[in-house]
């Protein structure tokens, strides 16, 4: 059930020899994402659980979720594109349906990251959800 976005960075993954090549490219993901505005890196938008600083703020319009982030970890950022490849565009009531952990064991990150990066990402994930379910 992943959006052509997130099938496209599957694909990628898929041509990428090493965890090296993957760990630039979820960087270059990051680096290509659009800047979030400060004024919305707030306590409201902050994203518990992770060891780099994350803010996510949900933008939904006709049912259907978008969202920005922001991190001040390359890295974080990466995975932060990655999971609006993988959110961005469904219907605000279907986003729960999405299995994060096994769209993204597709890629191999959490064999590949820290257990703290790990963490932050099982907490973005679960701050998506909870987002789009408040907006459901």
């Amino acid at each position: 059930m992943a959006t052509p976005a997130f099938e496209e960075i599957a694909e990628t993954f898929d041509f990428l020899d090493n965890w090296e090549d993957r760990y630039r490219h979820v960087i270059e993901l990051g680096k290509a994402m659009p800047p979030m505005d400060p004024a919305l890196c707030v306590p409201a938008t902050k994203v518990d659980g992770c060891a780099s600083q994350v803010w996510i703020m949900p933008r939904i319009a006709d049912g259907v979720f978008d969202f920005q982030g922001e991190s001040d970890a390359m890295i974080v950022r990466g995975l932060i594109a990655v999971l609006h490849a993988l959110y961005s565009g469904v219907p605000v009531g279907q986003v729960a349906d999405i299995d994060a952990t096994a769209e993204l064991a597709r890629l191999g990150l959490e064999d590949n990251l820290s257990s703290q990066r790990s963490n932050g990402l099982r907490a973005m994930i679960e701050r998506i959800r909870l987002l789009s379910a408040d907006a459901g």
